[in-house]
């Protein structure tokens, strides 16, 4: 997402000799760290420490700290410099990090575990003048730049072939869950299995919704239950790897939708196809806001807007920024965005990059059953009888 300040991408290059030719090449990691190093630049910094698992898989690549799931700091940060870069860690994880997450560009740093005064001190030897910025900041320590934390949604060509990858197999996951399951299944037991089938595939179950027959009229966010899911169901994703969320909406039937059923999910399916026809480089998740608001009042749901949110940009985070009014920021070219309009029993949700071409289905399963609509493949009601 831009902000009216957006960073350049300074691109260090690499030369790589090929018979005659000399072709300059460049690595997603000098890519970040030029763009950390113009950051603390132009804003005077002594140094930048990013604390997050967010700005930690950005940073390396994709690396995870995540050792603990409920919390959004890892065992792991980085420390970078105008002329270094660094994991720092502690014994407890160096050994692991290194084998595991982390490239050979990348220092490690390791202090006692029983002694963090001893990384502040490493820290507070290597800083430059000025202050020391941070996604998380301590004390003595600055927020980062706005500029940088919308630059970070611009995705370079790695990351969105990782994003695709991933986005497909969440997808194949939703599908794989959802076609097996039985109406006489608990919410928890169709959660217990999402999150087996994403971890089989060496994805994060960040989040896990689940939606019954009797509770997802009523519940937007229907958090699983032991209740059974009865003649329907909807199963919502949120699922990390490599630090990107794909984002995913779905919902299986063991009997024949109603007529009013299908009304609804047409009506959702509608909105969000005016978001995505909404969603290009330069438009403000505002704009698209505003574009959902009048196309639920055109549908016959005046308000509906206010009883759930309608999601916004995404990628290091299931939702960078949500849409709502007065929010200015707008999308890039590569940014990502996962929209989330919804009615009483009704909603739909896919994961997309935002492009100068269109928008781009990242969570698709050929597997599924969809509909084409504005020219665009949609999820449909799965029938498993």
């Amino acid at each position: 997402m831009a902000s009216e300040n957006s960073l350049r991408i300074l691109r260090p290059m690499r030369k790589h000799a090929t018979g005659e030719r000399t072709i300059l090449m460049m690595t997603e990691l000098e890519t970040k760290l030029a763009l950390l190093r113009q950051t603390m630049t132009e804003h005077g910094l002594g140094g930048i420490r990013l604390r997050g698992m967010d700005w930690f898989a950005w940073a390396t690549g994709g690396g995870s700290s995540a050792v603990l799931l409920t919390t959004d700091v890892g065992i792991a940060e980085i420390w970078v410099t105008a002329d270094q870069a660094w994991v720092l860690t502690d014994s407890i994880e160096a050994g692991r990090l290194a084998e595991e997450e982390l490239g050979p560009e990348l220092s490690l740093w390791a202090g006692a575990w029983a002694h963090p005064a001893e990384r502040e001190a490493f820290v507070a030897a290597h800083r430059g003048p000025g202050p020391v910025a941070s996604d998380r900041p301590g004390r003595d320590e600055i927020s980062l730049p706005e500029a940088l934390v919308q630059a970070r949604s611009r995705l370079l060509p790695d990351e969105q072939e990782r994003y695709r990858a991933l986005g497909r197999d969440a997808a194949e996951a939703a599908t794989d869950v959802l076609r097996r399951a039985r109406p006489e299944w608990s919410g928890l037991q169709l959660a217990g299995a999402a999150a087996e089938a994403l971890w089989t595939r060496g994805i994060h179950p960040a989040l896990t919704l689940v939606g019954d027959e009797r509770r997802l009229p009523r519940f937007r966010h229907a958090t699983p239950s032991r209740e059974r899911l009865g003649a329907r169901a909807m199963l919502v994703l949120c699922a990390r790897r490599h630090g990107l969320f794909a984002n995913l909406t779905r919902f299986v039937y063991f009997r024949a939708p109603t007529t009013a059923e299908r009304d609804l999910a047409r009506d959702v399916a509608a909105v969000e196809s005016a978001a995505l026809s909404a969603s290009k480089p330069g438009a403000s998740l505002e704009d698209i806001y505003d574009v959902m608001v009048e196309q639920y009042r055109r549908l016959g749901h005046p308000g509906a807007e206010a009883l759930h949110h309608q999601g916004g940009a995404c990628g290091y985070l299931a939702r960078d920024a949500v849409a709502r009014p007065g929010l200015r920021i707008r999308f890039q070219d590569g940014d990502a965005a996962a929209w989330n309009p919804s009615l009483p029993g009704a909603k739909i949700e896919d994961t997309f990059l935002v492009t100068s071409r269109g928008v781009e289905l990242l969570t698709l399963d050929s597997r599924w059953p969809t509909f084409t609509l504005d020219g665009r493949q949609r999820p449909d009601l799965l029938q498993v009888t």
